[in-house]
Formats: structure tokens, sequence, C-alpha cells
């Protein structure tokens, strides 16, 4: 069985951020590929979606995507056409203006949200909105937007999830 991991990062960051580094190597121990696509050429949040779309996936018996900040945005949204195995997603840009999106129909079969009380860049009210709206478990910690410093937190929480799939 062919799994992938897609990290997706967020508007100012890099493909292969501290996070990103993290969550390959818990994604390598369960057998995923781990992929990180570049986005730094598009500041529009829906070409980044576009990009994510293109990619060759069809070969992947199972995909989870993680998205941090537009990069879960971009996960989201992209989630509708790939059908992820699971969306992990972290302080997750929904509900800003210039994001055209406001509805989605986020299609896996397991959904976490991970978000800072501190965050001044996304308010974690809009993390709220779109967990009660779709019923997603919501998980608060007392961090910034970047979420650094919840990192062994999240690093575990994303091995439970994929040992969720069956590891």
């Amino acid at each position: 069985m062919k799994k992938l991991v897609i990290y997706n990062h967020g508007k100012d960051s890099i493909p292969w951020g501290e996070k990103t580094v993290q969550f390959a190597e818990v994604a390598k121990s369960y057998g995923y590929a781990f992929e990180s696509p570049d986005y730094r050429e598009h500041s529009d949040p829906d070409k980044r979606v576009e990009q994510l779309l293109a990619m060759a996936l069809s070969g992947y018996d199972e995909v989870v995507l993680i998205g941090s900040s537009m990069g879960a945005y971009v996960a989201t949204a992209a989630s509708e056409s790939i059908k992820p195995k699971g969306l992990f997603l972290l302080a997750p840009a929904f509900y800003l203006s210039g994001y055209r999106q406001t509805e989605f129909t986020p299609t896996a079969e397991d959904i976490r949200v991970f978000h800072g009380w501190q965050d001044d860049i996304v308010p974690p009210e809009n993390a709220f909105r779109f967990c009660r709206k779709y019923r997603v478990r919501l998980n608060l910690y007392d961090t910034d937007h970047r979420m650094l410093s919840a990192m062994p937190q999240l690093v575990d929480e994303f091995s439970r999830f994929l040992a969720g799939f069956g590891g």
C-alpha cells in the first residue's frame, strides 16, 4: 500500500521549516512518503489549491494532508477533490478577507484542528466557527500563530492521528 503525507506550508513560510521536518519524521515512521510543495511563488491561496490539485496522486492508496495557516485553507479546499484519509490542520486561515472560499466540504475520514489561544494573525474564533459547523475536534494550546512552542504535543497528536489509520 502506497501512502503519502503532504505538508502545505503557510503564506510566509517555507516548504521545509521546523514543523515540516518533525512531521516528516513521524510520517516516515508509519511508512508514509512525505512531500512538501513549494508554494512561495503564489501568494494567492486559491492558486496554491490549484498547485496542490495538479500533483500526481493517483499512484497512492492513501493520502493525508497537513496544513499550517494558509496551508490549512489549501488542504481543506483541495480535500473536496483529493478525498484524503485525514486532514491535520494547524492555525487554519479560514474566514479571512482575500480568501475566496468561505464554505467548505471538508472530505476526510478524520479531521483535526489545532490553534493557539494567543494567535494574533488568525483569531481562534475562526477555527471554532469551522469546527462547530463541521463537527470537528478542536484542540487549543497556549501558543501563538506559529505554534512552535506546542510542537512536542503536535508531533504526539500527529503520531496518534496516523496510528488511527492502522499505522
